[in-house]
């Protein structure tokens, strides 16, 4: 600077400045199209073309300010009021919102969900086709939104502890594409109520323990719909709330800012320092960001005039952010009244036509496909004249529809296939009906789990080998020894959860693991189910491989909510876009007590669609299961039976290569009679029972599902009933749990009814819980003399 002339320094000054006013300029006008699209998308659903809308208004000028830290190879996990944080990052375009608002389920057009997140749910690709992890250092990274108030709080956990396994574990520097060495920080929005959630402490407080880069930032508007701040939080403030978190001098914690929402340049400020600090030190912080506004209310469920006073209203005018930010740029000269009044004027065109661009895309193929379906229905009318009134009448009422949606014209398809009945006429309408069935089907229908090569059915299958005389060990020691190859061979994975790091879990699976491979890969945590889960998520969507423990199945339930909203539902709220291949390992079935004896298995089946879910007989078949999953790309739940640790098995010689095909059940012990369908720990039970049966004369074809997502894709139980006439469900579930979902399948879906010489049956646990010692045992859960008693009444039928 000493060498510069006094005219160049004055040329840098002013470059400087209008670099500057640039920039503000730039996010005033990112502020206000926001804004336009929120009052846009409101008229949108009142005037019917959207089914539901809410928006993120108010929330403007903390996000433009915000996006200026938000850098590549950073994530964020967010909810519904996230719009402008992802028209600034880029992360989105006006255009896609009103995709999205609408329902186009064409990914083109909506790529962050196809249609099938409501509006304002943004996600980044993390996977390709192949299911294979993207670069996410080069690019700014958006996990898939939830609507369910704080569930994102758990995952936002899990994201920013990668950073920290990034930066501590030297061995995850082979992968560059995943991290710049732990530099990421892990953005994620809340609004104020819903910092009520135990969703939010559990997240804060597990934050706090792990030091890991999180910067929360709470929206405080004042209200959690109709119900004002000091009905939600103690003290009426959240940053006042947790005060004791407060990081001080030789203590863990969080920082704590409170800032205004109006207040561009003050926000600007902070963050800036603030944020660079949790990138360097990993100290999370929580922001406060106060007297934010909502001008159009909560959604378009209903009017905040209902429930804010007029004075509450007439403050939220005068204190808005966008008009604070206007006239904070006009009293710093920073442009003047018609410079600001060009760009409302050109936003507000540009916001309509992206509105306007939406919506012809969206509605176009559904107009081509009315009109083809009109047309048919013309041709088939002049083919069948004795019905042609209906069929005119039909297409009329379709005609009508201003605006039509794929299942108007589906509808009116079926209905003129109904009216013309079984005459070759109506061949053309059948065929056309059938060809958009199964377009929507892909559309609404897929994605569920990967449908590329990382398939879980397309992973070869490789059988267990064992040498000549194999030794007999421990259940338990199966495991410990596979684990101790697969950390061994695979950097990737991680261990965690409650006693999982210095004891080696409950049942010493882990045994002396973490002294060989360090407390950065196998480790403890606190008793928290729901973040346990959300860390997982977070690594697994982040690239590596987590293994979560949930101690015992009955905890299960804690974490039911991320798994079933979040984890299950990701790649298909995202059209195959985002997975987080995280494997839940836990431990249930029979053992004795009313919460460590759990099998709530029905519970789990139907609200985890989207995970696979194995019930290995013993470990071996464990180990088989976890080296088909860690070849695949989707997210499972492994229950190992939690009275199976200290019963003898063979240890196989090739722990590492051999795969247990997942959907396929196995004859495990051949008969003629009568076939038997277990799983897991009762599969003890069965066997006992077949041996007494045999000694009577009676032959029990035994059958061990495996897994009950996926179940029977080869319908091997079938085979085992046409063979035997007679089968029989026996689980430890309640009635109507498991064994219903089994029976549903193997008699309804498979058709298995037309092959019974009698009426098929059901064995379960007792519908209350399992009471305590052998003998609550014996009398809640299935046993063998109920197993007998069944299948000789069967054979007496």
């Amino acid at each position: 600077m000493e060498n510069l002339t006094v005219n160049e320094i004055l040329a840098m000054e002013h470059l400087s400045f209008d670099k500057f006013r640039e920039e503000v300029l730039k996010d005033y006008r990112t502020a206000f199209e926001s804004r336009e699209v929120s009052l846009l998308g409101r008229k949108e659903v009142l005037t019917g073309k959207a089914k539901f809308g809410i928006f993120g208004d108010g929330k403007e000028v903390p996000q433009v300010a915000l996006a200026k830290f938000f850098k590549p190879g950073d994530f964020f996990a967010g909810y519904y009021r996230d719009q402008t944080l992802a028209f600034a990052s880029g992360i989105a375009t006006i255009e896609e919102f009103f995709a999205q608002l609408y329902a186009d389920p064409d990914v083109n057009n909506d790529p962050h969900s196809a249609g099938r997140n409501m509006n304002s749910h943004f996600a980044t690709p993390f996977i390709d086709e192949n299911g294979e992890i993207t670069d996410l250092v080069d690019r700014k990274n958006f996990t898939a939104g939830l609507a369910p108030t704080a569930a994102h709080m758990p995952r936002a956990l899990g994201l920013a502890f990668a950073s920290k396994s990034f930066r501590e574990n030297r061995a995850l520097d082979a992968f560059p594409n995943l991290s710049n060495k732990g530099s990421e920080v892990c953005f994620c929005s809340i609004g104020d109520a819903s910092t009520s959630e135990g969703h939010f402490w559990e997240t804060v407080n597990a934050a706090g323990v792990l030091q890991i880069p999180l910067a929360i930032f709470v929206w405080d508007d004042g209200f959690g719909i109709s119900v004002p701040t000091k009905y939600q939080t103690t003290k009426g403030s959240i940053s006042e709330a947790l005060k004791g978190f407060q990081i001080k001098e030789g203590t863990n914690g969080l920082d704590i800012y409170k800032v205004k929402g109006w207040d561009y340049a003050g926000m600007c400020e902070t963050f800036e320092s603030a944020i660079q600090k949790i990138r360097n030190t990993h100290i999370p912080a929580l922001f406060h960001v106060e007297e934010v506004t909502q001008p159009q209310g909560h959604s378009t469920s209903g009017s905040h005039e209902r429930y804010k006073t007029p004075e509450r209203l007439e403050w939220e005018r005068k204190w808005d952010g966008i008009k604070k930010m206007r006239e904070w740029i006009i009293e710093n000269a920073l442009a003047s009244e018609e410079e600001l009044e060009d760009i409302e004027t050109g936003s507000k065109e540009y916001v309509r036509n992206c509105r306007s661009s939406a919506w012809e895309k969206y509605e176009t193929p559904i107009k081509a496909q009315a009109a083809k379906a009109l047309y048919l229905i013309q041709q088939v009318s002049a083919l069948a004249p004795s019905k042609k009134s209906r069929l005119l009448a039909i297409g009329n009422e379709l005609s009508s529809i201003r605006e039509p949606n794929r299942r108007d014209v589906l509808q009116t398809l079926y209905q003129s296939i109904l009216a013309v009945g079984d005459q070759q006429a109506s061949h053309q309408v059948e065929e056309y009906y059938r060809e958009l069935m199964k377009e929507n089907k892909k559309l609404y229908n897929s994605y569920l789990l990967h449908e590329g090569p990382k398939n879980i059915l397309n992973i070869p299958v490789v059988k267990a080998e064992y040498d000549e005389d194999p030794i007999q060990v421990n259940g338990y020691e199966v495991l410990n020894r596979y684990f101790d190859d697969l950390f061994a061979t695979n950097p990737k994975v991680i261990a965690f959860g409650e006693d999982v790091g210095q004891i080696g879990d409950v049942n010493q699976g882990f045994a002396g693991l973490q002294a060989k491979y360090g407390k950065e890969r196998i480790f403890d945590t606190g008793i928290r189910e729901l973040t346990i889960i959300g860390q997982g998520i977070g690594l697994a969507m982040r690239g590596l491989r987590p293994i979560a423990e949930i101690q015992y199945i009955d905890y299960l339930l804690y974490a039911l909510q991320p798994l079933s909203d979040d984890l299950a539902s990701l790649q298909y709220r995202t059209a195959g876009k985002q997975s987080a291949p995280l494997i839940v390992r836990t431990r249930g079935h029979r053992l004795e007590g009313i919460w460590h004896s759990g099998s709530p298995m029905g519970t789990i089946i139907h609200s985890l669609r989207g995970l696979h879910v194995c019930v290995p007989r013993n470990m071996v078949q464990a180990v088989g299961m976890y080296n088909t999953l860690l070849q695949g790309a989707d997210p499972a739940l492994v229950i190992e039976c939690l009275n199976g640790y200290r019963l003898k098995e063979k240890m196989p010689n090739n722990l590492l290569e051999y795969t247990v095909p997942l959907g396929r059940p196995e004859i495990i012990r051949e008969g003629d009679d009568v076939t038997i369908v277990s799983y897991g720990s009762t599969l003890r039970i069965v066997e006992e029972a077949a041996n007494e049966l045999e000694t009577i004369g009676i032959s029990c074809e035994v059958v061990d599902v495996q897994t009950l997502l996926p179940f029977d894709i080869e319908h091997r139980i079938l085979e085992s009933l046409k063979k035997t006439n007679r089968i029989i469900f026996v689980d430890e579930d309640v009635p109507g749990g498991a064994a219903g979902y089994m029976y549903n399948i193997v008699m309804e879906e498979q058709g298995g009814y037309r092959w019974l010489d009698v009426a098929p049956r059901t064995i379960t646990a007792k519908a209350h819980r399992p009471a305590y010692a052998s003998d609550g045992d014996y009398f809640s859960k299935p046993n063998m003399e109920e197993i007998i008693d069944a299948i000789r009444a069967m054979m007496m039928e």
